[in-house]
């Protein structure tokens, strides 16, 4: 029965890439908590996940998200494509330092929502009229992107003695 053989490893190779995708979840952002939203009889209920990240090029900005996670057969094996509503809030928490250059649009956090087809991506740019950094969220998928997104503007402001640097003397050109 060559059907149930191939049918067996289809099983156990989405088994396997759910395990990755959530263990590679496990090294990156801090889950800060989850709130159920549809409760779910025998299998994971549907919830809110937020998380915080630290910018890896901007000290002292950090920036939370919010991110459905889908419950159900689908989500407790990890295999569950992800929805694209992802909200995101980032601040000032410290005395900005700008560790290197970096380029508008440039990747600052980036993870799966689904086995293969889909990404949800952090970007930054710098407003450099206002002396603001822009932090974008968004998914994309292969066959056709999403315009679901959501933008947070992080003013760098003075914090104690520090000066305020400017963020475009720090931008690739």
């Amino acid at each position: 029965m060559p059907g149930i053989k191939l049918l067996r490893l289809l099983v156990l190779a989405l088994l396997v890439g759910g395990a990755a995708l959530s263990s590679a979840r496990a090294d990156g952002p801090d889950l800060i908590f989850k709130k159920s939203t549809v409760w779910k009889m025998l299998t994971p209920d549907d919830k809110l996940a937020v998380y915080g990240i630290d910018d890896p090029v901007v000290s002292g900005v950090s920036c939370h998200y919010t991110t459905p996670e889908r419950g159900g057969v689908k989500g407790m094996f990890g295999v569950a494509e992800e929805l694209s509503d992802i909200s995101l809030s980032c601040h000032q928490v410290g005395p900005i330092t700008f560790n290197e250059k970096f380029a508008q649009g440039e990747e600052v956090f980036s993870e799966r929502r689904s086995l293969i087809f889909k990404r949800m991506q952090i970007v930054r740019g710098c407003d450099e009229k206002r002396n603001v950094l822009v932090y974008l969220v968004y998914s994309d998928k292969i066959i056709e992107g999403s315009p679901k997104n959501a933008t947070s503007g992080v003013p760098i402001m003075p914090w104690g003695e520090a000066n305020a640097p400017r963020c475009a003397d720090w931008l690739k050109r």
